[in-house]
C-alpha cells in the first residue's frame, strides 16, 4: 500500500470530526506544490516533503496536531501555530473541534517550508576545522 492510500485509510478511519479536519489539512498541504510527496513514517505517521521534511500530522484524542519540522525558522503572519512556540526548531498547530483550517494560511506556511529546505539544501557545508597537530615539548635535560 502506498503512503497516500495509507492516509486515505486513517483519514477514513476517523469518523468523527477530525476526519474532516485531517482531510482539509492535507488538502491544503498539497495545494501548496504539485511536488510535495506523502510519506508515512514512524509505524504510522503521515509526512509530507519536499526537499526535506515539511511537516508531519496526527490525529489525537482531543485534537489534529501538524507540526512543522523547521517551524521556528517560519514566519507565521497569520498566527496560525499555536504550540511549541518557546522551542528553537519545530512548531505545531494543534486544530481543535470546531476550528477553522485557514487554508490560504496553512498553503502560505507550506510554501515557506519548502523554501526553507530549499535554501538550506543550497547552503554549503561549512568546512570542517583543521585539527592542530600536537607537538610534544620537549623534556629539559637534568
Amino acid at each position: 500500500m502506498t503512503p497516500s492510500a495509507k492516509i486515505d485509510t486513517l483519514i477514513a478511519g476517523i469518523e468523527d470530526w477530525r476526519g474532516k479536519t485531517f482531510a482539509a489539512v492535507r488538502k491544503a498541504i498539497l495545494s501548496a506544490d504539485p511536488g510535495i510527496t506523502e510519506e508515512w513514517k514512524w509505524r504510522g505517521t503521515p509526512v509530507w516533503e519536499k526537499g526535506g521534511i515539511i511537516a508531519v500530522a496526527n490525529p489525537h484524542k482531543d485534537k489534529v496536531k501538524l507540526t512543522f519540522f523547521q517551524g521556528a525558522q517560519l514566519k507565521d503572519p497569520k498566527k496560525l501555530f499555536n504550540n511549541g512556540l518557546d522551542g528553537n526548531k519545530w512548531r505545531a498547530i494543534d486544530y481543535l473541534k470546531g476550528d477553522h483550517v485557514d487554508a490560504a494560511g496553512l498553503k502560505a506556511l507550506v510554501k515557506a517550508a519548502i523554501a526553507f529546505n530549499k535554501a538550506k539544501a543550497k547552503q554549503p557545508a561549512k568546512p570542517k576545522k583543521a585539527k592542530k597537530a600536537k607537538t610534544k615539548k620537549a623534556k629539559p635535560r637534568a
